[in-house]
């Protein structure tokens, strides 16, 4: 790359060079789905040698910057004229969702270079890891100095928690936050075995990235498989190889399945693998018929102990047709608990504004108000 064109760039622009500045060919950057550097860093693409290229490289660019973002497109060797500005100049500052968008305006091809001044400071990676081993670090935050893998276990139980809270909810503002929480247990975790010698959040950054590419070879490979069905087939038998080469005790297909999981999730996932192999009911009736066959149990049991078990293979047939159905067992009962609840504090709050305790109301004036609050909820 010709460094005394980035040079160029910045006398044109009558901009001091950046201390830090990430340099990049228009090409490179057109073939990707998100930029591969950071944000809160300037950016200067080179060699934007026609419209095509100049579109490719916005719609990549859109996938990380807003499109109010303001950008330069820079020729220091070439006049170019905007078409809402007749005077001649070897730069265009416009917004990111402007640029490239009228085949009229010519001025686009003659632009060689975009200039990309940085977003907000923190919205990096990399940014992030830094604030983080800061809080870690002598001068930093004495809670988080203290903090241990097992001191945070319950922290990011949590935090998982009410990341799956934001997704019920359906507010991508919750949704958001609730990430971000989750994101700051997992780059802690790694600070701290960093801090170990353990492994670095790169380390598990890279682990994940060569797992993804690893275990999809219909997409990064040769490989050809028909359908979901067959990705998942075939993920099962990856996971296999994997842990042969690493040495692993041979495991059943089920052993990987969390045993901290919610037991609703836990059956639906235990279900799914198993169908992987084939071992399921060819047609939905035939869990249709169990279901009858374990109401039935249900009634009949004539202990505790069998009751206990005969609800347990109810909820466990109920789950596998819901999984028949592709709903998310686990989401839709949330789903239903939080309707409920919202329905009762509709009880609640009429109630008090009757001057009146729940206890104290007949069924019937209850259930009258709960068929209000289905209306209203």
């Amino acid at each position: 790359m010709d460094f005394s064109l980035v040079e160029s760039v910045f006398e044109t622009l009558r901009f001091a060079p950046p201390s830090k500045l990430t340099l990049l060919e228009a090409p490179t950057l057109s073939s990707a789905h998100v930029p591969a550097f950071a944000p809160d860093s300037p950016a200067l693409i080179t060699d934007l040698d026609s419209r095509e290229l100049a579109l490719q490289v916005k719609n990549v660019l859109l996938a990380t910057y807003p499109k109010e973002h303001e950008v330069f497109l820079v020729n220091p060797n070439t006049k170019t004229q905007s078409p809402e500005n007749t005077k001649q100049s070897n730069f265009v500052a416009l917004s990111l969702g402007d640029f490239v968008v009228d085949n009229s305006h010519d001025y686009y091809l003659q632009a060689t270079c975009l200039y990309l001044p940085p977003l907000d400071e923190g919205t990096s990676f990399e940014s992030f890891q830094e604030i983080v081993a800061h809080l870690r670090a002598p001068n930093g935050c004495p809670w988080d100095k203290e903090q241990t893998h097992d001191s945070l276990r319950k922290h990011l139980l949590e935090e998982s928690y009410e990341a799956i809270a934001a997704l019920d909810s359906g507010n991508f503002d919750s949704m958001r936050e609730e990430f971000g929480d989750l994101l700051l247990q997992i780059v802690l975790h790694s600070q701290i075995a960093s801090e170990e010698g353990e492994f670095t959040a790169n380390d598990v950054v890279k682990g994940i990235y060569d797992k993804i590419v690893r275990r999809h070879p219909h997409v990064f490979g040769d490989a050809k498989v028909s359908g979901v069905d067959g990705v998942l087939t075939n993920w099962e038998k990856l996971k296999d190889k994997e842990r042969k080469n690493k040495g692993e005790k041979e495991k059943g297909m089920l052993d990987g399945v969390p045993l901290a999981l919610p037991a609703l999730s836990q059956a639906q996932e235990y279900q799914d693998r198993a169908a992987r192999v084939g071992f399921d009911w060819p047609v939905i009736d035939g869990v249709l018929d169990k279901l009858a066959e374990e109401i039935q149990e249900v009634k009949q049991a004539e202990t505790d102990f069998e009751l206990a078990d005969e609800i347990g293979d109810l909820l466990f047939v109920l789950v596998n047709f819901a999984r028949w159905k592709k709903v998310d067992a686990e989401s839709a009962l949330r789903g239903t608990s939080m309707k409920f609840k919202k329905r009762f504090g509709y009880i609640e709050t009429n109630a008090k504004q009757q001057g009146r305790n729940l206890s104290d109301m007949k069924l019937e004036e209850m259930d009258a108000l709960w068929d209000e609050a289905k209306k209203a909820i």
